[in-house]
């Protein structure tokens, strides 16, 4: 009788990359990753083996940051729905973008130097696709906005580091619907917001 060890693994593609992103979600959104779990017909234990692989994959071939990395995402996503010329201050670069289907208006963007180090990797609102303009902070809803976005609409914001890889965070003042006004520090996963700290 065949054991677990010998059921092959099944092929790493686009839908257990959205299960490593959900996995770093969880810890802040449980009940949204649960829902999105459902949508993509797995469960936990799928989520968490899917970002066991990626780990694994990632700790293969050095520092995610490292020269060819962004040969990982091409093997698994396939070809980019664009790769385009990008220039982030002195630096040149390229951003190639792929669809993420558990969010068809965001786009999963990694930024690429010559020789295809990646030096960044987060959701990004779809080229056309209307994104929200949160003025308070009770627009700033979870799974709602991007960094970017949460940055244009707060600016000036100040950007601090993450509690783990893939995760940033934003500090900035913002005004409630009352008229109140508060210092905010907001928590994002993969480049979309998670949470903010309880005022």
């Amino acid at each position: 009788m065949p054991t677990r060890n010998d059921v092959p693994a099944q092929p790493f593609g686009p839908r257990q990359f959205q299960l490593v992103l959900l996995r770093r979600m969880a810890d802040f959104q449980p009940e949204l990753v649960l829902d999105a779990l459902r949508e993509l017909g797995a469960d936990r234990a799928e989520m968490r083996e899917a970002n066991r692989r990626w780990q694994a994959w990632s700790r293969a071939g050095g520092s995610p940051r490292a020269r060819g990395a962004a040969a990982r995402y091409r093997s698994v996503l396939g070809e980019p729905e664009t790769d385009l010329p990008r220039r982030v201050g002195d630096l040149d670069c390229r951003a190639l973008r792929w669809p993420v289907p558990l969010w068809p208006d965001l786009r999963l963007e990694v930024l690429t130097a010559p020789g295809g180090a990646v030096w960044n990797e987060w959701l990004v609102r779809a080229p056309g696709a209307p994104g929200p303009e949160p003025r308070t902070v009770e627009d700033l809803l979870p799974w709602t906005c991007t960094v970017e976005e949460v940055a244009r609409a707060f600016a000036p914001a100040r950007p601090m580091e993450g509690s783990a890889p893939t995760r940033w965070r934003l500090a900035f003042t913002a005004p409630d619907r009352a008229g109140g006004r508060h210092e905010v520090i907001a928590e994002f996963t993969w480049g979309l917001l998670q949470r903010l700290p309880e005022r």
